[in-house]
């Protein structure tokens, strides 16, 4: 298959008349300053989105949860009422039209952080990976690839406090037990199976090198100030102290958030080599605050983006979220590259795709075109689409050389009325 590229994302930068050739769901030629020659895609074609941190039954909570003030943890209460609603046909259902909100939105790569694993009550289904094996399906079916991070949840504090009601569904009693249950997962061509630790507020201290050397392996990290305090009041130092104690930290690793840092904290992640993924509209949803990107990217830790609960799917928001919101913290402007930014909203390695991300030779045929055309984009410099885009914007979106989105619509099903099925 032969396409042309009237403007591409090519090694950091943007280039004109961009001849693409894909084979067996590769790219077998990238020719910058050709004469066109396949199927046009008109504006900006950029590698396909990664979204590093997704929570899928998070999306039946946007614009129901704003009716008072509350905080973070008046907002989880009615984020466990959905929790203990979900069963392994009713998840399928709403994944599925969410991973295809996720591809109209120019996503080829979801991230899911997955704790649902058993009944309402703890009792595991007769497939004790039921509902990680219906994300898989979801993911299938709506076009894109996966990395389950299936999660270990086993207290409800730092303090070790069991779990109770619905988060007794998040469970496995102990180390062995999820252990046990996730080496019955596999990957597959569009899957690979990661791990996760959902917080030091749920995995307690003696349970944490057990996941050291996992890769992928993501965390939770100082969302709240409160983890922080409660941490410190337990164990005598910070969450990142912690996870560090016990060789959590590294490569392989992605921290969530890692919002509240101290100067010591920021050393060790970049030290480390340790990823973060930042998710700015979640962030801002929850008042949870504002990371220090910018310190962290300098202290050498890579960055990626996600979407984390869903209030907004678009992946150009969350990547012009790192610069606008350092602005706000810093009073000052600047602070990230176009080409940093498209590297983070990019970032698949960080979900264990090292072949993808890239439109060059060898990488897998992603790719999301976007309108130059549009009320939003119409005058903006062709690196200036990160700053003026939205999820709106992408016509075209290819998936492992299949296209999975034309014209702005899922080739495979109505995801708006998907999602209309999905929440009523």
């Amino acid at each position: 298959m032969r396409y042309f590229a009237e403007l591409a994302w090519i090694g950091g930068r943007v280039e004109r008349d961009v001849a693409l050739e894909v084979d067996a769901g590769l790219f077998t030629a990238v020719t910058p300053g050709s004469a066109p020659d396949g199927t046009r895609l008109r504006g900006l074609v950029l590698p396909g989105l990664a979204n590093a941190h997704s929570h899928a039954f998070h999306r039946a909570l946007r614009g129901r949860t704003h009716g008072d003030r509350g905080s973070f943890w008046t907002w989880r209460e009615l984020m466990y009422e959905v929790a203990g609603r979900l069963d392994p046909d009713s998840y399928y259902t709403l994944a599925r039209a969410v991973y295809g909100e996720m591809a109209l939105a120019g996503i080829t790569c979801v991230g899911e952080f997955h704790y649902l694993h058993h009944g309402p009550d703890g009792t595991p289904y007769a497939d004790p990976n039921e509902m990680g094996h219906a994300l898989i399906r979801a993911a299938r079916d709506a076009g894109i690839r996966i990395t389950l991070l299936d999660t270990l949840y086993l207290t409800s504090s730092v303090d070790g406090s069991p779990l109770e009601g619905v988060q007794r569904r998040f469970g496995d009693g102990d180390l062995d037990g999820w252990l046990t249950r996730t080496a019955e997962l596999r990957d597959s061509d569009h899957a690979r199976i990661g791990a996760a630790l959902h917080s030091v507020r749920a995995v307690p201290a003696r349970f944490l090198s057990g996941l050291a050397g996992r890769a992928p392996l993501h965390i939770h990290l100082s969302e709240q100030r409160g983890e922080n305090e409660q941490c410190q009041a337990a164990h005598g130092c910070s969450p990142t102290e912690l996870l560090h104690r016990h060789g959590v930290l590294g490569p392989g690793t992605t921290a969530v958030h890692a919002t509240h840092l101290s100067d010591g904290d920021i050393k060790v992640l970049g030290g480390t080599r340790t990823g973060v993924c930042l998710c700015p509209t979640t962030e801002r949803d929850l008042a949870d605050g504002i990371g220090p990107g910018r310190a962290l990217a300098d202290a050498g830790s890579p960055l990626s983006l996600g979407s984390d609960s869903h209030a907004v799917i678009d992946l150009f928001e969350e990547a012009r979220g790192v610069e606008l919101d350092e602005r706000l913290a810093t009073e000052r402007r600047g602070h990230f590259s176009v080409a940093e930014l498209v590297t983070a909203a990019t970032a698949h390695t960080a979900l264990g795709w090292d072949d993808a991300g890239e439109i060059a030779v060898g990488k897998r045929a992603d790719l999301v075109a976007v309108s130059r055309d549009s009320v939003r984009t119409a005058g903006a410099d062709p690196d200036g689409v990160v700053y003026a885009a939205t999820a709106a914007d992408v016509t075209h979106v290819m998936t492992d050389g299949r296209m999975i989105v034309e014209d702005g619509r899922h080739t495979g099903f109505d995801v708006a009325a998907a999602l209309r099925e999905a929440l009523s």
